[in-house]
């Protein structure tokens, strides 16, 4: 199995920043892809940015602009820059990593969430 752990979170300001960091239990550059996601009381598991093996990186449209998801391969470390931060943004941070297994669709592994509070 793949094990993820994320750091990071904390209570912030709105207008703050933070820096999560997922570590993975294994080279970064075999996952086809790597991303953050984020859960709110109440409400169903968004994703937030995703960057693939080949550096490519997508956001949700809320987080564009603010947000910057990055990579340190020799570090087998993701990593989630969160400036601007707004109340809206208050959630569990959850890591996510696909490992793709040939002739089979692959599978999900998790974090454990940490937690982000944007509050005056």
């Amino acid at each position: 199995q793949v094990q993820l752990v994320e750091s990071g979170g904390g209570l912030v300001q709105p207008g703050g920043s933070l820096r999560l960091s997922c570590a993975a239990s294994r080279p970064i550059f075999s996952f086809s892809y790597m991303g953050w996601y984020r859960q709110a009381p109440g409400k169903q598991r968004e994703l937030v940015a995703t960057i693939t093996s080949g550096s490519s990186t997508n956001y949700t449209g809320s987080v564009k602009g603010r947000f910057t998801i990055s990579r340190d391969n020799a570090k087998n470390t993701v990593y989630l820059q969160m400036n601007s931060l707004k109340p809206e943004d208050t959630a569990v941070y959850f890591c996510n990593a696909h490992v793709p297994v040939p002739l089979l669709e692959g599978y999900d592994s998790w974090g454990q969430g940490t937690q982000v509070t944007v509050s005056s």
